[in-house]
């Protein structure tokens, strides 16, 4: 595979997708070549390898070990938290649909306008490249619930349906991250021992008017995935 000296797409931009690829495809599973060895191979100087390897590092596919070489990472999936770079992420994963339907509303959102004693359930199972990668559980209001089971929803992007379709704003969301062990029946669907420790994330999406729109439960594989949040610190005065 050769890059494009006639694209608009940035040769470092092309590189990185190269090695992207190579690496979920399982060609690279250990150590990628030096950047020599990418020079020569594809034709491109020092500084356009080190700018793809810096984008991969960055997203958590790739990792520098001083004095040894670059490493693929063992959690390369990764997710920049925010409700845009989540619907991203997901977009690049296969879904399978584990169950859907009206349930009783969690008790931690029970007293929620519009949730009140039931609300519409979707649970479903996240895969890269055929390997399970987290379980996913969304609540919405039963207003919504008719209107979202006329979707496909081994294929639906949720976030897509509910803002570009439905009409619904995403504004504000609350998320927090934590961990557990798998039950018996999510380490089956997940293939892993229950031992495992899971990284959980649930998440409240409010519209502009403060109405939660969503709640969502999602347990993720802790040596598949990773969360990342950049911070920065401002002058004050």
């Amino acid at each position: 595979m050769s890059l494009d000296t006639l694209s608009p797409i940035p040769l470092h931009v092309q590189l990185k997708n190269i090695l992207e690829e190579q690496i979920m495809k399982g060609y690279y599973k250990d150590k990628i070549p030096s950047e020599r060895e990418l020079m020569e191979m594809y034709s491109v100087s020092r500084s356009t390898v080190r700018e793809a390897i810096s984008i991969l590092v960055r997203e958590g596919i790739l990792e520098k070990k001083h004095g040894k070489g670059t490493f693929v990472s063992l959690k390369p999936i990764q997710e920049w938290i925010s409700i845009t770079s989540f619907a991203e992420t997901v977009k690049r994963m296969g879904i399978r649909l584990l169950d859907h339907g009206i349930v009783s509303t969690p008790e931690n959102i029970a007293n929620v306008h519009g949730f009140d004693d039931q609300c519409y359930y979707i649970r479903r199972l996240r895969l890269q490249d055929d390997v399970p990668i987290a379980i996913e559980i969304h609540h919405y209001p039963l207003e919504i619930a008719e209107k979202l089971s006329r979707y496909d929803l081994n294929t639906t992007v949720l976030y897509d349906v509910l803002e570009m379709d439905l009409g619904i704003q995403f504004w504000e969301a609350e998320q927090i991250i934590t961990c557990t062990h798998p039950s018996e029946e999510e380490a089956e669907y997940l293939e892993i021992p229950q031992t495992t420790c899971l990284l959980v994330t649930e998440r409240m999406i409010n519209d502009p008017e403060g109405n939660l729109v969503e709640y969502y439960k999602g347990m993720f594989r802790s040596d598949m995935y990773s969360f990342v949040m950049k911070m920065s610190r401002k002058n004050l005065f």
